[in-house]
């Protein structure tokens, strides 16, 4: 009766621990698993069928651990003791080939996954891509639109189902620039150009953020990136046009100032080479 009693309460906390996560899985905002675009769907697919495959090794370990555990505790008399025992082919077989399998499944789901996800890769489709050109400052973010004519502050905007192409650096220290509903992170550093294809299925607000510690405004530097229809992208842009404020070369040194906590802030954009003079600010001298 002891230990069916024991079995009764191991098998309710399991199910409890099951029960609380798939709970807390459904009613909060994990947003790796609520992708809202193409690339973000296949790589959330990616997480969830590594997650799934890595169970069938650790699953039974954990079970197999608690099993042994109990079967050869100090109190029961029962369980047979063999100190000469060497070897056992099918125990050699699951504890090695199991995994050997999982692994080489892993390695071809890899190997495909980092070729179809490259993010320096295009989007395929028949619309024109978005250009924006993402500058991480210390503790803000700065987005350039340079077939537009315009800049904004942590907040960027985008039509739906059409590609956008980030090209990402930074003038501060090294950072990462991140939506997670829509795409993986990549980093962003001084004197480098790294490269984001993103694009959205479902028009709505998505959270961007710093994924790099980069000191105590880290918390604060988070932007909105907005999918819209096309005619509302196009009356944005009008709109931010209209904007009182430039941003020039010298504009810019002052916005480059460490800040915390940033409001969305708008520019016309006046210095169309201003990209690719922050990336060269820290390339060395040509000999």
């Amino acid at each position: 009766m002891k230990k069916f009693i024991k079995f009764l309460v191991v098998a309710l906390a399991l199910l409890a621990t099951a029960t609380v996560t798939y709970i807390y899985i459904q009613n909060n905002n994990i947003a790796v698993l609520e992708p809202k675009g193409m690339i973000a769907e296949k790589e959330s697919n990616l997480i969830i069928t590594a997650s799934l495959l890595m169970l069938i090794v650790v699953v039974p370990v954990l079970i197999l651990t608690w099993f042994f555990a109990w079967r050869y505790r100090d109190g029961n008399v029962k369980a047979r003791h063999t100190p000469d025992w060497e070897h056992n082919t099918i125990a050699e077989v699951c504890w090695w080939g199991i995994p050997l399998v999982i692994i080489g499944i892993l390695a071809v789901i890899t190997w495909k996954s980092t070729h179809e996800l490259n993010p320096f890769e295009p989007i395929v489709s028949d619309k024109k891509a978005v250009k924006i050109q993402v500058v991480a400052l210390q503790w803000k973010w700065l987005f350039i639109y340079p077939e537009q004519g315009i800049a904004t502050v942590n907040f960027i905007q985008f039509p739906v189902d059409t590609p956008v192409n980030f090209e990402i650096t930074a003038d501060a220290p090294m950072n990462s620039f991140w939506i997670p509903q829509l795409g993986g992170m990549i980093y962003a550093m001084p004197a480098m150009r790294s490269k984001l294809h993103l694009i959205a299925s479902e028009m709505g607000n998505f959270r961007g953020v710093s994924a790099n510690l980069s000191g105590k405004g880290f918390a604060g530097m988070t932007f909105v990136a907005k999918s819209s229809s096309q005619a509302d992208f196009e009356g944005w842009v009008g709109s931010v046009r209209q904007s009182k404020s430039n941003l020039t070369a010298e504009s810019y040194k002052l916005l480059a100032m460490p800040s915390e906590n940033n409001p969305v802030a708008s520019y016309v954009l006046q210095d169309n080479n201003l990209f690719e003079e922050i990336l060269m600010k820290y390339m060395p001298p040509a000999q």
